[in-house]
């Protein structure tokens, strides 16, 4: 469902760039592959050739999916296709693993009926007095088609598009580039670490992508919001190559919900249009102002509210005292130190309910520390309270655990056999079997399966201790190891009904008071995505049961991000000592200390992230005018 569409008269001054965003990421590859399937097929009665411009990575996926599905279903025919990619890391052959060449066969060429000679892609295997040669190749090849018909873009949270980095000049070809450092950090998940990473790349340059006749720019994900509003609403400059799509002739940005969040006609719709002054959006005008003005809520003013484009809302309430009262409110009821609601108290203006007293609780946290990491607090706070609370961890997170940490393990038991005289053919094979693999081990090759189990019990011991750290019962925890996450590999199956089937029966069993669900929607093929679509359809799936009636939803983030204040629901405080007491919580998974297989580009350990972010939002509680905690940990209750 199209929710907003690019409107010309009132958005000319913030957006540069033709916008549409759709309200999941399904519905923007849909919409993307409809339009190349029309291209295809007009371009086929005319008798002509259709040259598309591909991009690689998770962005276009699905779009490549739906391409698959309209030649399977709809039998679209790709005999008259051409294709050029736009870009290759160098020095990988075309049969590894994270070789766009292979990506491109397995997830679109070797599903339909395209002739192998009619898809171009750089090579990244060619000597490197040749690579001038090729690219100069390139370029004239795509000429001799006429150029590109339809150019398909991701972006990097850095701007560029295809590997072209900031710096990158807007007349710039087909070349050999080095990589940015924080492209390498983002691409270090695929290659099993950043030492991994290429550190250059052939792309097709800014110039060459400019050439082509239509250009669409896909971007889902929060961590991808800031970025599109730079390219979107920013200058032209060589700092954010997207940017450069603003002097092109016929481009279209296709975003979900999450990357267009920091857009001004979604971040302050006010700026750009009349909007409908419900609760809603009342309390997101008032809590951006406060923070746009650094003044708490209470010191806002009449002149404050008429200066920043909120002059119709004043109008309604003819005060800015009445407003900010009814804000200042708001965010304080949001406060419990009860989340679980509080016994024989009056619940009116709480953000839980006080009864059933003793309420049931699943926690679902997709990896094995999720829990303690994102809710530790509120974790131990529903445990104290004396709530029934159950842990579903969903994934066994294997192939977070370092290589050299499984074979410690490995030999952990190998040697206590042979102390103590235990005489184990299995333990003996299971040490060679894993030390031979790791010795030829290549860069993202899937584990053996017997290094993944023990990689997938060092998780779940972890998550044992943890329960038993904070008081949960060894029956309360629940490891799913749903099977969408068992491939060994960073690429996941898609959700299949057996994870569906797993999830709703633990929730048909418990038949939950509360459910807690991992709400991060930065990446939508990361885990903690996935396994929230997994909560959602088993909850619709479930919704009918009479006990249903009586749960609550709510979805806390993960360790990188916070939800944005005006959309907070509770918050849960927490005091220095229970600040501590969390951060003992975490170090129980000493498998995800001191040296993290996928860090990301955030050097800091995971206890640090979680508590720079907890106490990040208890300050910014206390800058709007309420009580000065040591941190806070909030949720969003989804309501289904």
């Amino acid at each position: 469902m199209l929710i907003e569409t690019f409107a010309p008269t009132k958005l000319m001054s913030f957006e540069k760039i033709e916008t549409k965003i759709f309200v999941t990421m399904e519905e923007v590859c849909n919409s993307v592959a409809n339009e190349i399937a029309a291209l295809i097929t007009k371009k086929q009665r005319l008798g002509e050739t259709t040259v598309l411009g591909l991009a690689t990575g998770a962005t276009p996926k699905k779009v490549y999916t739906a391409l698959i599905k309209l030649h399977k279903d709809d039998g679209l025919s790709f005999e008259n296709v051409i294709t050029f990619n736009l870009d290759e890391y160098y020095g990988v052959q075309p049969d590894t693993i994270q070789s766009y060449k292979r990506f491109m066969d397995e997830n679109l060429f070797d599903h339909i009926n395209i002739k192998k000679e009619n898809c171009y892609i750089p090579q990244g295997n060619i000597p490197q007095e040749l690579v001038k040669q090729h690219c100069e190749q390139y370029e004239k090849i795509i000429e001799n088609y006429g150029g590109i018909d339809f150019q398909i873009l991701g972006i990097g949270r850095n701007g560029h598009i295809g590997f072209n980095e900031p710096g990158s000049h807007v007349s710039s070809i087909t070349r050999l580039i080095t990589l940015d450092h924080l492209t390498r950090f983002d691409a270090a998940y695929e290659f099993g670490g950043i030492a991994n990473v290429p550190r250059k790349a052939i792309t097709m340059g800014v110039g060459s992508i400019l050439k082509a006749k239509r250009i669409v720019l896909l971007a889902w994900g929060e961590r991808k919001a800031n970025i599109i509003k730079a390219a979107v609403e920013g200058p032209v400059t060589e700092f954010v190559p997207a940017s450069y799509l603003q002097g092109h002739h016929n481009v279209q940005f296709v975003l979900d919900e999450s990357s267009s969040a920091e857009l001004t006609r979604i971040k302050t719709p006010w700026l750009t249009d009349d909007v409908l002054w419900n609760k809603g959006m009342i309390k997101k005008a008032v809590i951006h102002l406060a923070f746009l003005l650094e003044k708490p809520i209470l010191k806002l003013t009449n002149n404050d509210y008429n200066q920043n484009g909120l002059s119709d809302l004043l109008a309604l309430y003819g005060q800015a005292y009445d407003i900010n009262i009814e804000i200042f409110n708001y965010l304080q009821h949001s406060i419990t130190g009860w989340p679980g609601g509080k016994p024989n108290a009056d619940d009116t203006n709480r953000p839980e309910r006080a009864t059933p007293e003793k309420k049931r609780v699943i926690i679902f946290s997709p990896h094995p520390d999720d829990d303690i990491i994102s809710m530790g607090g509120t974790f131990q706070r529903l445990v104290d309270q004396e709530h029934e609370v159950h842990v579903a961890y969903q994934t066994s997170g294997n192939i977070a655990v370092a290589d050299d940490e499984a074979l410690r393990f490995i030999e952990f038991v190998r040697d206590y056999n042979q102390q103590f005289g235990v005489k184990s053919v299995e333990t003996e094979k299971m040490y060679e079997d894993a030390l031979a693999f790791l010795q030829i081990k290549k860069s993202g090759e899937k584990d053996i399966e017997a290094l993944r189990q023990v990689k997938g019990i060092i998780r779940k011991g972890e998550a044992k201790n943890t329960c038993r750290f904070v008081g949960v019962p060894q029956e309360r925890a629940h490891f799913l190891n749903m099977p969408f996450y068992e491939t060994g590999l960073v690429e996941k199956y898609p959700l299949g009904e057996t994870d569906f089937e797993i999830v709703s029966k633990l929730i048909n069993d418990i038949k939950p008071h509360q459910i807690y669900a991992a709400g991060d929607l930065a990446d939508p093929h990361g885990t903690h995505r996935v396994c929230l679509d997994a909560v959602f359809e088993a909850v619709k799936r479930l919704q009918h049961n009479e006990y249903m009636n009586d749960c609550w939803v709510w979805l806390y983030k993960g360790a990188w991000a916070e939800w944005d204040t005006d959309l907070i629901e509770m918050v849960v405080p927490m005091s220095p000592d229970q600040v501590l007491k969390k951060r003992s919580g975490i170090f129980k998974h000493q498998s995800q200390k001191d040296g993290v297989v996928f860090q990301g580009a955030d050097a800091r350990e995971f206890w640090k992230r979680a508590e720079d972010r907890n106490k990040g939002t208890a300050e910014l509680y206390n800058k709007l005018g309420l009580a000065e905690y040591a941190a806070m940990e909030a949720f969003v209750r989804w309501r289904f």
